[in-house]
C-alpha cells in the first residue's frame, strides 16, 4: 500500500495547492528537506514514509501552481471584432439548433496567437475534427456561473478561456488534424450513417450513441427515460461503461475458454480498446481505457486485490501530467468505477458464488453492481438525481450489453461497404435495442422511479464514500490487498 500513500498524497498536494496557492520558494526547499529527513530516519519505516508522502504533497501543490490560467486570445476578450483562424481539434458536439466547436487558434488578424477558443455557431453547415477555419466576431470571457453551474472554470479545466457566438464562419480546409484520428473519425462518422441507414429511429441513433459515443441523435424522451430509470451510464462511454463491459466479456471469455491460456485475457483487452477507438479515443475514453486495462491485467496476473494499487499510482501520474483533471467528472467517474471493481468486486463475487449460481452471471453481477455503487454519489452529485429503480433496471439491460456493441459494430463496419448487407444484422441489433428501450421506458414510468435532489452539497459525497470505506474495513478489507 505504499505507492498508494504516495499517490494519494500527491493528489492531496495538488488539491490543497488549486485552493490555497504554494509558492516554489517555499515547497521546493520544503520537500527537499522533507526527503533528506526522511532518509536520514530509514530505518524507522513510519517516518521515512511519512516524510516522502509530506515531500510529494509540496510537489503536488506546486505542481498546480504551474498550471497555465490564461491564453493569447484573452487579451481580445471583450473588444472589438477579430478574425481567428483555428482548427477543430475536438469532435464538434451538434444541439437542437446549434453545434459547437473547440478551435485551437493559429493567429488573430494576421497575427500568431495561441490557445483554445470554444465556437458556438449555426447547426449547418456542419463541420468535422481537422477542419482549418477562419471565424470573424467578437471575443468574450464565458460567464463565471451558468444556472448554478460554474461554467468558466469547467471549460478552463478543459484549456478554454474564451468563446465566440455565431461569428462569421469560413471553412479553409479540411483534414487538417494529425492523420490517424483523422481517419478515425471519418470511419466512426461512415458507421453513424450505416446504422441509421440500416435501422429505424430511435433504434439507430441509440446504437450510435451506445457504440461511438455520438448521442446528439437521441431523442429527448428516450434520453429522459434512461434518465429516470437510472441507466443513463449506459449511454456514457467512460470508466463505468467500460468496467461493466469489461467484466461482462471477461467472465463471457473465461467461461468460454477457460483460465489455463490467455485466450480469454487477449480477447478481453481486444474488445476494450477496440471499443475505446470506435468511441473516438478522446481524452476521457482513453484514460478510462487505461483504467480498466489495470484492472485486466491485475486479474490476469492473480493478483486483482492489488490492482488498487496500480490504479492509484496511475490517477496520480494523470494529475501530475494535467493537474486540473482531478475536476473532470469523467475523471472521478472513471476512477471511482473501476475502484469500485477492484475494491467491491471480489467480495460480491464470493457473495454470490455461495449462491451457487453460474460463473458468468456472478461475475457480470458483481462487476455491475460494485460500479453502479461505487459512482452513485458522484451521479447524484454532478446530475441532481437518483434513481430508485437503477440497479434492477441495470442487470436487467446488462446481458443485453455486449450483443447490441457487437450487433451495432458488425451493423456499423458492414454498412462501411454494403448497406444492404448491413441492414441483415441491422434487424437482429434492432430487437436487442428495442428490447432496452421497452425496459427502460417502463421502469422509468414506475411512480418514484427516480428522486430529483438539486444541488448537493460535496459533504454528502465524502460521508457515503467514508461510510463504504468503513464498511469495506469492517468486512474484512476484501479487495484491499498490500503491494
Amino acid at each position: 500500500m505504499t505507492l498508494v500513500y504516495l499517490s494519494l498524497a500527491f493528489v492531496v498536494g495538488v488539491y490543497f495547492g488549486s485552493h490555497f496557492g504554494l509558492p516554489w520558494t517555499v515547497a521546493l526547499p520544503g520537500s527537499v528537506a522533507a526527503v533528506v529527513v526522511a532518509l536520514l530516519l530509514r530505518r524507522r519505516r513510519g517516518l521515512l514514509l511519512g516524510g516522502l508522502c509530506f515531500a510529494l504533497f509540496l510537489l503536488g501543490g506546486v505542481r498546480f501552481a504551474a498550471v497555465p490560467v490564461s491564453d493569447d486570445l484573452q487579451a481580445y476578450a471583450g473588444g472589438g471584432t477579430v478574425e481567428v483562424l483555428g482548427l477543430v481539434i475536438e469532435e464538434p458536439e451538434p444541439g437542437d439548433s446549434s453545434m459547437a466547436l473547440v478551435l485551437q487558434t493559429r493567429a488573430v488578424d494576421g497575427q500568431t496567437a495561441r490557445g483554445n477558443v470554444l465556437v458556438h455557431t449555426t447547426r449547418y453547415p456542419s463541420y468535422e475534427y481537422g477542419d482549418l477555419l477562419r471565424v470573424t466576431g467578437r471575443v468574450v470571457e464565458p460567464p463565471d456561473d451558468l444556472d448554478g453551474f460554474h461554467y468558466r472554470d469547467w471549460l478552463a479545466r478543459r484549456g478554454v478561456y474564451t468563446t465566440m457566438t455565431y461569428p462569421e464562419v469560413e471553412l479553409v480546409a479540411g483534414g487538417q488534424g494529425p492523420q490517424p484520428l483523422q481517419w478515425l473519425y471519418l470511419v466512426r462518422h461512415g458507421m453513424a450513417q450505416a446504422l441509421s441507414a440500416a435501422m429505424a429511429e430511435p433504434e439507430a441513433s441509440l446504437a450510435q450513441g451506445m457504440l461511438l459515443g455520438l448521442r446528439h441523435s437521441i431523442p429527448a424522451g428516450l434520453y429522459q427515460d434512461f434518465r429516470h430509470s437510472g441507466t443513463a451510464h449506459l449511454l456514457a462511454i467512460s470508466g463505468l461503461h467500460m468496467a461493466i463491459v469489461s467484466g461482462i466479456v471477461l467472465s463471457g471469455s473465461v467461461w468460454l475458454f477457460g483460465r489455463h491460456r490467455p485466450t480469454y485475457f487477449a480477447v478481453t483487452l481486444v474488445v476494450l480498446w477496440a471499443y475505446a477507438v470506435l468511441a473516438g479515443m478522446s481524452p476521457s475514453v482513453a484514460r478510462a481505457a487505461i483504467m480498466v486495462t489495470l484492472f485486466l491485467l491485475g486479474v490476469f496476473l492473480g493478483r486483482q486485490r492489488s490492482a488498487v494499487t496500480a490504479l492509484a499510482f496511475a490517477a496520480a501520474i494523470m494529475v501530475a501530467v494535467s493537474p486540473r483533471l482531478l475536476w473532470s467528472v469523467s475523471f472521478q467517474l472513471s476512477f471511482a468505477a473501476v475502484a469500485g471493481v477492484v475494491v467491491l468486486g471480489p467480495g460480491l463475487q464470493e457473495w454470490g458464488r455461495k449462491r451457487k449460481a453460474p460463473g458468468v452471471v456472478v461475475d457480470s453481477f458483481a462487476y455491475s453492481v460494485a460500479a453502479v455503487v461505487a459512482t452513485l454519489p458522484l451521479v447524484a452529485y454532478y446530475f441532481g438525481y437518483v434513481s430508485l429503480v437503477g440497479i434492477v433496471a441495470t442487470l436487467l439491460l446488462l446481458p443485453v450489453l455486449p450483443a447490441v456493441i457487437i450487433l451495432s459494430a458488425l451493423t456499423g463496419g458492414i454498412g462501411l461497404g454494403s448497406v444492404g448487407v448491413a441492414q441483415v444484422f441491422g434487424w437482429a441489433d434492432w430487437l436487442v435495442l428495442k428490447f432496452m428501450t421497452v425496459v427502460v421506458g417502463g421502469f422509468a414510468a414506475l411512480p418514484f422511479a427516480s428522486m430529483e435532489l438539486g444541488h448537493m452539497d460535496g459533504a454528502w459525497v465524502w460521508l457515503y464514500y467514508g461510510l463504504l470505506g468503513g464498511a469495506v474495513l469492517a468486512f474484512g478489507g476484501r479487495g484491499v490487498h498490500p503491494a
